[in-house]
């Protein structure tokens, strides 16, 4: 394991059991989170981004599995960890955030006997003990008056409020990770922005790890160092964040640019990327995109490519940059056309 990396995810496989047969939710996915930075896992919705992230945390639902791959976090495989010992990292060293806070908070127990639980599972510690640490972390995500706040219900806390105590559980316990998955979900803007101004803040302050699972790649922009963007189970690029906006190669990763409007160049109008995701009982037999990619030949549509180390510490899985691809493409990037030479 590499020193600068916190977790390894090493083709990692997750599949499910149904009456129509199995499924691949995800199919070799790869990354790294390095120490006391952020990487983002981005696609769309049915990209497999979330089963990724609930992989990790070994909370797939019962007809779910891993069927390969490792998971390393700090060179432990947690692939191969009983439910006990997983129980006694998840939580207290990997922790998580879910999309919406309305069904991920009880709603019969009050906020401060929710996160003094997270607490008295994982510290020996007093029921006042842990009700005392609850109010200190309500204090730390910015919400005031946590005395009266950790008696009221989470029906009683509005949208943001709701979501300020599920980080407060993930953080009560100083985990070196947290997931956080699409933590901005369903909130209004300016609360989105606090929000992922709350976690980058704390992040600062506790020196953990982030993953930020997310389709909007404003938020990518704005929070994250590394990002692995997803399609259909696999990761098709991976990059520094300043390279993948700068520089992206892969075409679904271009099409997702594209389809983000932007303030600071004139744009007409958006292009959105045409198709759909293609069905996990159904996948394409080559690369997985080709269907719907706009530079796709032969060879995209009848082999898979791997996934493949490019420079400045980027990857990349599509045969426009292999040596099997002749000749040029041209591909279109915010309104202007540039050719890529495979």
């Amino acid at each position: 394991m590499s020193g600068e990396n916190i977790l390894e995810v090493r083709n990692l496989q997750t599949s499910f059991k149904t009456e129509a047969g199995e499924i691949k939710a995800v199919d070799g996915v790869s990354f790294d989170v390095p120490k006391g930075k952020t990487i983002g896992i981005v696609g769309e919705s049915g990209s497999g981004k979330s089963i990724t992230s609930l992989t990790v945390m070994r909370l797939l639902a019962k007809n779910g599995y891993i069927k390969g791959g490792e998971i390393l976090y700090k060179g432990k495989d947690l692939t191969k960890l009983t439910d006990k010992e997983m129980r006694d990292i998840r939580g207290n060293q990997i922790s998580m955030i879910f999309q919406e806070p309305m069904t991920s908070l009880n709603p019969v127990f009050t906020v401060g006997q929710q996160i003094s639980e997270t607490i008295r599972i994982h510290k020996k510690v007093s029921k006042k003990e842990a009700l005392n640490l609850s109010i200190e972390m309500l204090k730390l995500v910015g919400i005031p008056s946590p005395e009266k706040r950790i008696k009221q219900y989470p029906f009683e806390l509005s949208g943001g409020m709701r979501q300020r105590v599920m980080i407060a559980m993930a953080l009560a316990c100083d985990p070196e990770i947290l997931i956080a998955d699409e933590p901005t979900t369903a909130l209004d803007v300016t609360i989105q922005a606090q929000i992922l101004e709350l976690i980058r803040d704390l992040q600062n302050r506790l020196g953990m790890s982030v993953i930020m699972i997310t389709h909007d790649l404003g938020v990518v922009a704005e929070t994250c160092d590394y990002v692995a963007v997803m399609y259909a189970g696999q990761v098709v690029e991976y990059a520094d964040v300043r390279t993948l906006f700068k520089n992206p190669k892969h075409p679904y990763t271009l099409g997702l640019l594209n389809s983000l409007p932007r303030h600071d160049i004139d744009q007409e109008k958006l292009i959105p990327i045409k198709g759909m995701v293609p069905s996990p009982f159904d996948m394409p037999t080559g690369c997985r995109f080709a269907p719907r990619c706009p530079v796709a030949t032969d060879i995209c549509h009848g082999k898979m490519p791997e996934l493949e180390e490019k420079e400045s510490n980027s990857q990349i899985r599509c045969w426009l940059y292999s040596d099997e691809w002749n000749g040029d493409a041209e591909v279109t990037l915010y309104g202007e056309k540039r050719v890529v030479k495979g």
